[in-house]
């Protein structure tokens, strides 16, 4: 069984941890390979490499950097059904999902091409007689990432091509659910022959999360994952004096309104509730229709029950298992707390039966009808495929009921008044809006947005955020006398 590696100083070593966790096939329970627990000696050992790394790699022209990400483009682009087949063996997803996981880490590695547009500071001549004032962009230095298992490709490209243009060395830790996804792309970062130090990743668990956020030469930190894990890491980590971004846990609303069109928004939003098994920040949770409700509930039904389950390349597959058996329990456990709310199971997913894959981490689309909005079900991130649908009388109580929750990754609304829509967008406390979209992922250009408890920080991944995130301004006021010109 291959145990994996860490990457460190452009090298691949083994970890100083004697102890592996099981890489776990979710649709299988097959063992797919062993990656080390992890150790505070091997954090200690990437941030040296990384602090030797960047010491060069900083005062590399950024139109020079930008060029190894050209590089990387293309070769995730080559390589991106390899990658794709490696998401969905480790995670769980559909071939499809994880195709269109690495479309999206492509496009920020495009997005992070621009760093030597974006990068540009300002500049202003004669703020007093003879005395200019500029600023600058410089990096922060040694920067790592704390990245989750459910896009094991996309996430840590909200970051890591941002760091590396802006001209700081970084440091990565996926999750211990799925590591082979980014040895794979980190394999492929080592035909780049970038500066030895620049990018290194180290694998574990907790013990070198702690090393991260603790270490004195790391100066950021971006994380995404539960929101009491987002706590703690943006806690530790600013009591440690660094940047922290932490992207936290997500109850996003749907509101439906009578005048919206059914058979789209009946397809959206199954697409948005059981997409990726509904593990995913942006997955829709809870669907509020608005006035009349009969047709939308029976066409969201209908579209449930042909939903496809089972092994992600297989053909006509639309949903994968869950990560892992203890995430399967949870879910279930979740919908039992929901029919004891006073819930009613218009579509009942448990105890799925895959042909083939019987040991797999199975749970089929569920609808969960009428939980009471003050119920404990109501607030809590589920993280699977289950819709909770409620009714609701007007648009004025589904937005009262929408800024009551904790979270604010995600709103969406499907209608066909622009007045009504506007209102939503307006007044809902999310910081990603959808208006007829069901899930509202900004490109790699705009920043991936968060409210609440769903965000810790204040600059988001992506877009110019990153690159706020990323570089520290320097102000410089200068004054040359002409008296010293004709000293020479």
């Amino acid at each position: 069984m291959e145990k994996l590696q860490n990457y460190i100083n452009g090298e691949w070593v083994s970890s100083r941890s004697e102890t592996f966790l099981n890489v776990v096939n979710p649709a299988s329970q097959e063992v797919l390979a062993l990656v080390p627990s992890g150790s505070v000696k091997d954090v200690e050992a990437a941030a040296v490499a990384a602090e030797k790394g960047f010491s060069e790699w900083r005062r590399m022209p950024v139109s020079k950097r930008v060029q190894y990400l050209f590089q990387l483009k293309k070769l995730l682009e080559d390589n991106i059904d390899d990658i794709a087949r490696t998401i969905v063996l480790e995670s769980g997803k559909t071939f499809i999902e994880g195709k269109a996981e690495m479309v999206r880490a492509i496009e920020n590695v495009e997005n992070a091409c621009g760093i030597p547009t974006l990068i540009q500071g300002e500049f202003s001549e004669d703020i007093a007689q003879g005395i200019d004032e500029y600023m600058i962009r410089q990096p922060l230095g040694v920067c790592a990432c704390i990245a989750p298992f459910n896009f094991p490709g996309m996430i840590p490209f909200w970051f890591l091509p941002y760091a590396l243009a802006c001209g700081n060395s970084y440091i990565l830790k996926p999750s211990e659910k799925v590591p082979l996804t980014m040895t794979k792309v980190i394999g492929l970062m080592d035909q780049l022959n970038l500066p030895k130090g620049v990018i290194n990743m180290v694998h574990g668990g907790r013990e070198v999360v702690d090393g991260l956020l603790e270490h004195p030469v790391i100066k950021g930190i971006s994380f995404v994952g539960s929101s009491s894990v987002a706590r703690y890491v943006y806690a530790k980590g600013a009591a440690n004096g660094k940047r922290v971004q932490a992207q936290g846990g997500a109850k996003n609303p749907v509101i439906i309104l009578p005048d919206a069109d059914i058979d789209m928004t009946t397809q959206i939003v199954v697409d948005s509730v059981f997409g990726c098994a509904g593990q995913r920040c942006l997955a829709a949770s809870t669907i509020i229709t608005v006035g009349e409700h009969s047709d939308i509930t029976e066409s969201l039904v209908e579209s449930t029950k042909d939903r496809k389950t089972g092994f992600g390349l297989e053909e006509g597959v639309l949903m994968g298992p869950v990560i892992s058996v203890e995430s399967k329990n949870r879910v279930n456990g979740l919908i039992s707390k929901g029919l004891n709310e006073g819930g009613k199971l218009l579509v009942d997913g448990r105890n799925a039966e895959i042909s083939g894959f019987e040991q797999g981490n199975f749970i089929k689309p569920t609808i969960l009808e009428n939980i009471p909005l003050d119920g404990e079900l109501a607030g809590t991130e589920i993280f699977g495929p289950v819709m909770s649908l409620v009714h609701i009388q007007t648009i004025e109580e589904a937005i009262q009921f929408i800024n009551s929750g904790k979270y604010g990754n995600m709103a969406c609304i499907f209608t066909s008044s622009g007045l009504h829509a506007r209102k939503f967008r307006h007044e809902a406390e999310a910081g990603n809006i959808g208006i007829n979209i069901g899930v509202a992922a900004p490109v790699a250009q705009f920043p991936f947005s968060g409210w609440k408890e769903s965000f810790y920080g204040d600059l988001h991944g992506q877009g110019k955020h990153a690159v706020e995130f990323f570089t520290q301004t320097k102000v410089v006021i200068e004054r040359w006398l002409k008296e010293w010109n004709r000293k020479f």
